[in-house]
């Protein structure tokens, strides 16, 4: 626990999301501890992040999803905060050295969210029309299932994004249920895309919690907020994107389900333009999740080939 006078310092980003998702884990903290309910046991701390920061990018352009993690990463590491809020979606698959992530938090739903100007769904829009998104992933599946549509880079939070759909920039958006709803804003939730047209991000609605290695009186702290099923969806699904050495500039998705002490993965690669992909889907025994996701990785290289993950990484047409 906290010494006397010490808050236990939450650090996180400074977008209205990352506070809500840290404000989450704060009351998680004081239902689980109740030294951590008293006035001032613990302390959000914003961290401003280069992804933030560089807003007229794309990710791909500015260095990939590190990013959003980096100088939380560095603040951990000094010892300025006690433990590191993230998005897993936004967490490379190799940490710093002295850092772990052993706490995954209840998963929100993991799919993708469709917003179009007339209040239609994907199969509504008119040919030609414009979706804004900066997520290589989002392109390559909405173009393989509308070749005829076009894409557009369009970054910020969600309400950034709504408000250019709303001032007529682009036709249509796409945004995560999970922050959606996390926000409060899941009334404004009128279509949700499949998986089977839109599979999510690796790691999408999941809350990780990083800590210093060793640091055991934070360990303790963190082992009664992690949920065991969506750990183990995490774990497979960044196991699989390990394996394909996936960054921003491949279009990689995957969505890990478990139930009942089992498992089941769906994992996708595809181009950029969406003229291809490969998908595969392997199950078994959610403790065994890390080895599902990288066979599942395996598969998908083999299905793929090299030519064609290089033109993935690239953005170009095998």
């Amino acid at each position: 626990m906290p010494s006397p006078g010490s808050p236990f310092r939450i650090g996180t980003r400074g977008s209205p999301l990352a506070l809500a998702q840290a404000d989450e884990v704060r009351l998680r903290l004081a239902a689980a501890h109740p030294a951590l309910r008293e006035p001032g046991a613990v302390e959000i701390v914003t961290i401003r992040t280069t992804g933030d920061r560089v807003l007229d990018r794309p990710l791909a352009e500015i260095g990939g999803k590190g990013l959003f993690t980096k100088e939380i990463e560095e603040a951990l590491a000094a010892g300025t905060i006690d433990v590191a809020v993230h998005s897993m979606k936004d967490v490379p698959t190799v940490l710093p050295d002295g850092l772990v992530i052993d706490c995954v938090l209840p998963r929100e739903d993991p799919h993708d969210a469709f917003f179009a100007a007339g209040g239609g769904g994907l199969a509504s829009l008119p040919a030609g029309a414009v979706v804004g998104t900066a997520s290589l992933r989002r392109q390559a599946q909405l173009l393989y299932a509308r070749p005829d549509l076009g894409v557009v880079p369009l970054r910020g939070n969600v309400g950034t994004r709504l408000g250019k759909l709303e001032a007529g920039l682009v036709d249509a958006t796409i945004l995560a249920v999970a922050g959606l709803r996390r926000l409060g804003e899941g009334a404004r939730i009128t279509h949700v895309l499949a998986a089977e047209t839109m599979l999510p991000a690796v790691a999408q609605g999941a809350i990780g919690l990083e800590r210093r290695v060793g640091d055991e009186a934070t360990a303790a702290l963190l082992a009664a907020l992690d949920d065991p099923g969506s750990h183990s969806e995490v774990t497979a699904e960044r196991a699989l994107l390990t394996v394909l050495d996936g960054s921003c500039r491949t279009p990689i998705a995957a969505l890990a389900r478990q139930s009942g002490g089992r498992i089941s993965l769906t994992g996708l690669v595809a181009l950029p333009d969406g003229r291809q992909r490969h998908v595969v889907t392997l199950d078994g025994e959610a403790m065994d999740a890390a080895r599902i996701g990288r066979e599942a990785g395996l598969e998908l290289k083999r299905l793929a080939g090299p030519e064609f993950l290089s033109a993935a990484a690239a953005g170009t047409a095998a």
